[in-house]
């Protein structure tokens, strides 16, 4: 069996290495095993390669947050998924050609999905799903304002607002991304900069903007503050910076914007089991009808983690590179 193994953190395309290891052998009680058919190289697996994720496990370790599994045998006491069934994994150490983990962790998916699209669904579709119901009491006809508008997440923040009806002012870096962004739905997309708070009103018509959705942190962080209403929310999920969240004194002391962070587990922890379960089910019927959608660069064989890693760091990329541990999809 190949898995990935990190032996140092470093460059993850340095440190990064595919492996041989040992057979897995059969689940015990309460046990499933499935293949991996694919997993996805996202932001927190580079940070982890590099050693400056939240999680830091001692050395040897195997990344990946995520991947799409099929079962291949399961354990006395195990009902709910049976050998076929497609699942994702919600435990990490993903990156391997095969995985036995707890029943509970294995959630099970409905057939008939695109299997590379059904691998990137245990990270960003709940995300973006938790960011838009977790903080705000939004209704219709509201608006939220999001950075990083044209990641995986930001395109799912897009779509599922849409769908409540709440609108979107969406904040990018590049202009070539805007008709991308609005055949999605996205009702505004603007170009970030120091006076981000002044266009943004005017592309709302001065409407208040009730959310504020970061995932690039430092003085990003600032700007999305300073475009939310009086007493507004303000969610950094992420820091594409590498910097700490700010926000200015006015948007804090003297308009009662509050920031607050998200983390996918803690959002998830909150919810019982089977709430968990019902979320990833929802999420898999609007990914089988289309309705979500991330857009996809290259794939790579597990034997080609390096130039998958490499190709994953990549600026102007036009999607999340994926790896095939046990061949094409299929």
């Amino acid at each position: 069996m190949k898995k990935i193994e990190i032996i140092a953190y470093g460059a993850p395309e340095e440190v990064a290495h595919c492996i041989d290891a040992p057979a897995l052998g059969d689940p015990g009680p309460g046990e499933v095993v499935f293949d991996v058919l694919a997993f996805p190289i996202n932001p927190a697996d580079i940070s982890f390669c590099r050693g400056s994720y939240r999680l830091r496990p001692p050395l040897p370790a195997t990344p990946g947050a995520e991947g799409l599994g099929r079962v291949i045998a399961v354990g006395a006491d195990v009902t709910h998924v049976k050998p076929g069934d497609l699942v994702i994994n919600m435990q990490r150490e993903n990156w391997a050609q095969r995985r036995r983990v707890k029943a509970e962790d294995a959630v099970p998916i409905p057939p008939g999905l695109d299997l590379a699209q059904a691998a990137m669904l245990r990270i960003n579709p709940p995300t973006a799903l938790l960011l838009l119901e977790d903080h705000a009491a939004l209704k219709p006809g509201d608006w939220v304002i999001q950075n990083v508008a044209n990641s995986a997440v930001g395109r799912h923040v897009i779509v599922l607002a849409k769908a409540r009806g709440v609108r979107t002012v969406n904040v990018v870096r590049r202009d070539d991304v805007t008709g991308k962004l609005r055949d999605l739905g996205a009702d505004v997309v603007v170009k970030d900069g120091p006076d981000l708070a002044e266009r943004a009103r005017a592309a709302t018509a001065g409407a208040p903007i009730r959310l504020g959705i970061d995932a690039v942190s430092g003085e990003a962080c600032k700007r999305i503050g300073d475009c939310v209403a009086d007493g507004g929310v303000v969610v950094s999920y992420g820091s594409m910076s590498g910097q700490d969240p700010v926000m200015s004194r006015a948007a804090v002391n003297m308009r009662g914007v509050n920031l607050t962070g998200f983390n996918l587990g803690r959002g998830l922890a909150k919810r019982t089991q089977e709430q968990v379960r019902g979320i990833y089910a929802d999420l898999a019927a609007k990914l089988r009808d289309g309705l979500l959608k991330a857009p996809i660069d290259a794939f790579y064989p597990i034997e080609e983690i390096r130039s998958a890693l490499i190709r994953a760091q990549q600026g102007g990329r036009h999607g999340k590179v994926l790896v095939l541990p046990n061949g094409p999809l299929q």
